[in-house]
């Protein structure tokens, strides 16, 4: 293009020449002589001038669009398609750029996206965190981090495949990544674990939005093989700052911290990160290595007694109907104990010895004692077990639901509870329920240090410490249920109790009348912990009320 530039400028400048040097040669076109020669030369540089002039406007109109479309590429906009003429040298040109485009689009996209969840990776996710930071520290802007991480994700994975998890991962990420603002990032972290970039957000806000996020999870449905309903739960770290108080490594890390709070506060939860404060009221109630012991020792009893119960119900059956075998049980914990697997996970290989073939029941007992081929109805029946085995699992198993009502139920509405202190509805819906119920039945039956109430006492003082130990609704909704009329324990519970403790030899069972009933928990032990080397108070401390 200089190049036809400099010979449109030929035939200007040497027109200038030659008129400098005999300013009557353009009348000299005719005339013999050396002025016809310069009279020649000086048409040849029009010529060229105006040829060159003309190709620069062709080239300049047909090119240009390929150029700025180069220089758009060039400047990071990857989203370039130009239109390919019919044939020619400009078709192969645009054909080249559209293909150039798409290639540098799709190589940017495989180092930045996660191919399985279509979300940001891990190491474009880390560089627009440190931009972001950036970029908050400079102007003074806050700034928040989430930690997003799956409930349960290897139970999903070991019950139902890889391939089902895998549908799990990208239908929970997609569902996030549709509902979040044009201003946050989503990125897959590792794992089942997602991170999310929230710029403009302080760590109350980012709190509102993860609760949202959480809640959309929670309904969301994946129909798959053997689950048409399948549900999962995530559990959300929060932490965040302003401006030169934000630093990289320290958002990770507590937001990350706070994440795993949440999943030890029982899971499906959102959790904001804070510094511990010495100066708090409320206990973090820590566990002894004495109780921690004699806790897993318990756990330990309660899963020996729950396989039993399913071993119970199978042994009668004829061996193929899936009766356990405690020759396989056998196998695979010497097994097991020579590859130096952990306790715990001989305990699960045992277990799941014992009730391998548990699907069995479901399956008639005229197919499996048939003495001849099975047909393929039959055989699609007898194929079922494992599933069927799981199904019966995930029953027995559901005790863990209960977990964070169990951790919880003596937290106060306050906020003044234990162990964590957590406040209003912040406090899981079944502990609040469970604490209202477990204070009523404290104070109506006699305890060491206190006489029982009356029905009538026990309304009042459940109406007094509503708003400050009890949720309000909670306690409007008990008192409109039971202000009249006291409850009466179930008769199917109680019997359950009283066979329990029969089989076992108890003298009592909780929920059984008895003359003086003795406290299942230390007297007023919802109330917050003494100071450490302090002996525990007998009686109720002023304004508070003490419960089972």
């Amino acid at each position: 293009m200089r190049l036809l530039g400099g010979l449109g400028l030929v035939a200007p400048v040497g027109l200038a020449i030659l008129l400098f040097a005999d300013p009557n040669v353009l009348f000299s076109w005719v005339d013999d002589g050396a002025r016809s020669i310069l009279a020649a030369m000086t048409a040849a540089m029009v010529g060229v001038s105006l040829s060159s002039l003309l190709i620069f406007a062709y080239v300049r109109y047909r090119f240009g669009r390929l150029i700025q479309a180069a220089e758009r590429m060039a400047s990071g906009d990857l989203a370039v398609a130009v239109e390919v003429p019919p044939g020619g040298l400009e078709s192969r040109l645009a054909t080249a750029i559209n293909a150039l485009s798409v290639t540098i689009a799709t190589t940017q996209e495989a180092a930045s996206i996660d191919k399985l969840t279509g979300v940001a990776n891990r190491q474009s996710l880390l560089g627009a965190l440190f931009t972001e930071v950036e970029r908050a520290t400079r102007y003074s802007r806050p700034f928040s981090v989430a930690f997003v991480d799956i409930d349960h994700f290897k139970a999903v994975n070991d019950s139902y495949g890889h391939a089902v998890g895998d549908v799990v991962l990208r239908g929970v990420a997609q569902a996030i990544k549709t509902h979040l603002r044009n201003t946050d990032t989503l990125g897959r972290y590792g794992g089942e674990e997602f991170m999310l970039l929230l710029s403009e957000t302080d760590v109350d806000e980012a709190a509102l939005l993860a609760e949202k996020l959480r809640q959309l999870v929670q309904r969301l449905r994946f129909s798959v093989d053997g689950n048409p309903n399948l549900t999962v739960t995530v559990s959300i770290g929060i932490a965040g700052g302003i401006g030169q108080l934000l630093r990289v490594d320290a958002l990770v890390r507590d937001a990350d911290a706070a994440m795993y709070s949440a999943k030890s506060l029982g899971r499906n939860q959102t959790y904001i990160f804070a510094e511990p404060d010495d100066d708090a009221r409320v206990p973090r109630a820590p566990i002894s290595p004495l109780g921690r012991a004699r806790a897993m020792e318990v756990g330990r009893a309660a899963r020996e007694a729950a396989t039993a119960a399913l071993t119970a119900i199978v042994a009668p059956l004829p061996h193929y109907s899936g009766q356990p075998s405690a020759l396989i049980a056998s196998i695979v914990v010497t097994m097991g104990r020579q590859l130096d697997l952990p306790e715990p996970e001989i305990d699960r290989l045992k277990v799941a010895a014992l009730l391998h073939d548990l699907g069995k029941v479901a399956v008639p007992a005229e197919i499996l004692e048939k003495p001849t081929s099975l047909s393929s109805a039959e055989w699609r029946s007898v194929v079922q077990h494992p599933r069927i085995g799981q199904v019966i699992l995930e029953q027995a198993t559901t005790l863990r639901d209960a977990v964070p009502i169990i951790l919880h139920h003596h937290e106060r509405y306050s906020g003044h509870g234990y162990p964590y202190g957590l406040r209003g509805n912040d406090i899981p819906l079944g502990a609040r329920i469970v604490a209202i119920a477990d204070a009523y039945d404290a104070m109506t039956h006699d305890r060491p240090y206190k006489p029982a109430m009356t029905h009538e006492q026990a309304i009042a003082e459940l109406r007094r410490h509503s708003g400050t130990q009890f949720d309000p609704e909670l306690i409007a909704v008990f008192c409109d249920l039971y202000a009249r009329r006291a409850p009466q324990p179930d008769a199917r519970v109680v019997a359950m109790i009283a066979a329990s403790a029969a089989h076992h030899g108890s003298p009592a069972a909780p929920g059984v009348p008895r003359p003086t009933a003795v406290p299942a928990e230390a007297p007023g032990a919802s109330e917050p912990e003494p100071e450490r080397g302090r002996k525990r108070p007998r009686q109720k401390p002023s304004g508070e009320l003490a419960t089972g």
